[in-house]
């Protein structure tokens, strides 16, 4: 028997749910507010929830990592009267087990409970705790742990993958780990900057050439995909491919074989592929610029690292780690940290991710070698003046919320009213934190979900 919670305030709804389950064999609970929906299964375990996106004190979104990050780590389903592909893309790259809206119909409702509950019972059954090396890895976030679930999980297969993220993320750690957890750990991690492959010889490069193949081919060489034979080969920046060797590498994916330039012999690679990119790679595909069957080929296991940004609690452990190793390197003694440098660097937006932070203390240690305690002073100039601006400018009201009615002219209607003012609130909020959502939703209460539905809703310019 498994024990579904179900958070959702409209009772005919949470009621029918709820007989549904009770007429399966299973425990139902059912609760009408998201702080009693977090409260509950945080108190006991529970193998199915069945989460409303409006709630009346909140998103249930927004919820849904708290949710999944309780012990019993329950298969999440969102179900809600207003359908939204925003919002079901949101909820899918969550981990959300599915999202229905609540005009499917009832065996549309008890097949996924049926599905989510079997899967739940498999993965039980079946599950041994994946221990991996984390290599240099730090972080224990809701949102990394679930980068190294996946992670832990492509180690032991020999699938390819494609590593997503923004500049600075880590894709080439996480390519390395993969590596270093496999079965292929003995042989040889090959690297292709695929930005840096000079268009005339980068076939040569790749599968290498047959002596005389071109001028100044004086002798045979072996290719990056021939040297990768029995361990795995890493596309660094796999967007940058050209397009006439993506064509080229789908037959060598298929078949684990090529042909040097020149030659007249195929050759075998049996190599894993690991690809990373910071590049839309569905948009380019859209525009031309990538092949559909290439990115096809390249995406049968998929990880998307978060930006620095969206998993800031991590900060501190990344601090403490990247000090030490740096005192070590330098020979320097232990320096201590004042509460104000860590509010510092939690505070900046760091769109260089880990890559900038790791190289801003590398900078701050250069400049306080005799010193004892680092204090924000001792961060570059350009970092304290961008947090000083952003200080000030939240400081400063932009925008006024006053509203001038003339009586004799008649009143507006409420509606409208309403709507003339949450725009004006929304346009200064965005003006306000210069369109950062992090900050915008920290001023204003709004939840990310929560806030994003209301600039569409107005019609106002989302953020990239």
């Amino acid at each position: 028997m498994a024990t579904i919670l179900i958070v959702d305030d409209e009772k005919i709804m949470s009621n029918m749910i709820k007989d549904m389950v009770t007429q399966m064999g299973h425990e139902a609970v059912t609760v009408y507010t998201l702080k009693d929906g977090v409260a509950e299964a945080s108190d006991r375990p529970f193998d199915v929830v069945f989460l409303d996106v409006r709630l009346p004190d909140g998103n249930g979104l927004d919820a849904l990592p708290q949710i999944q990050a309780t012990s019993s780590t329950p298969e999440v389903v969102i179900i809600t009267g207003y359908g939204d592909p925003d919002g079901a893309e949101l909820a899918m790259k969550n981990g959300a087990w599915d999202y229905l809206e609540k005009t499917s119909s009832l065996k549309t409702i008890k097949l996924c409970l049926e599905r989510a509950i079997q899967y739940r019972e498999i993965k039980k059954e079946k599950r041994t705790p994946l221990v991996f090396n984390r290599e240099q890895i730090i972080g224990g976030s809701t949102k990394m742990m679930s980068c190294l679930d996946l992670l832990a999980q492509a180690a032991v297969t020999d699938a390819d993958v494609l590593i997503f993220g923004e500049t600075g993320t880590g894709k080439e750690l996480f390519a390395q780990a993969i590596h270093k957890n496999s079965k292929r750990s003995q042989g040889n991690f090959i690297i292709v900057d695929c930005a840096a492959l000079p268009p005339t010889i980068v076939e040569s490069i790749l599968f290498g050439h047959e002596k005389g193949a071109f001028t100044g081919a004086d002798k045979a060489r072996e290719g990056l995909i021939g040297q990768a034979d029995g361990g795995t080969l890493f596309l660094d920046e796999v967007g940058e491919l050209p397009l006439v060797v993506q064509k080229a590498f789908l037959r060598v994916l298929q078949e684990r074989s090529y042909r040097p330039v020149g030659g007249k012999v195929e050759h075998k690679s049996n190599f894993r592929l690991v690809s990373a990119t910071n590049r839309d790679l569905d948009q380019m595909v859209k525009n031309n610029q990538f092949r559909d069957d290439f990115l096809f080929r390249l995406k049968t296991i998929t990880i998307e690292l978060p930006p620095l940004r969206e998993h800031s609690e991590d900060i501190g452990e990344l601090v403490f780690y990247y000090l030490g190793k740096f005192c070590e390197r330098y020979d320097m003694k232990p320096k201590s940290l004042s509460s104000e440098f860590l509010d510092s660097l939690v505070a900046y937006s760091w769109p260089g991710n880990v890559r900038e932070l790791v190289h801003t203390l590398e900078r701050v240690l250069a400049v306080t070698r005799d010193e004892t305690i680092l204090y924000p002073q001792h961060l570059p100039t350009e970092i304290r003046v961008k947090l000083a601006r952003a200080s000030l400018t939240r400081k400063k009201p932009s925008t006024s919320l006053g509203f001038t009615f003339d009586v004799a002219s008649g009143y507006p209607k409420f509606a409208e009213y309403r709507k003339t003012v949450d725009e004006e609130y929304l346009r200064g909020l965005m003006t306000l934190t210069s369109s950062n959502i992090k900050e915008a939703c920290a001023i204003s209460g709004l939840s990310r979900s929560h806030l994003y539905a209301l600039l569409k809703d107005h019609g106002l310019q989302q953020p990239e």
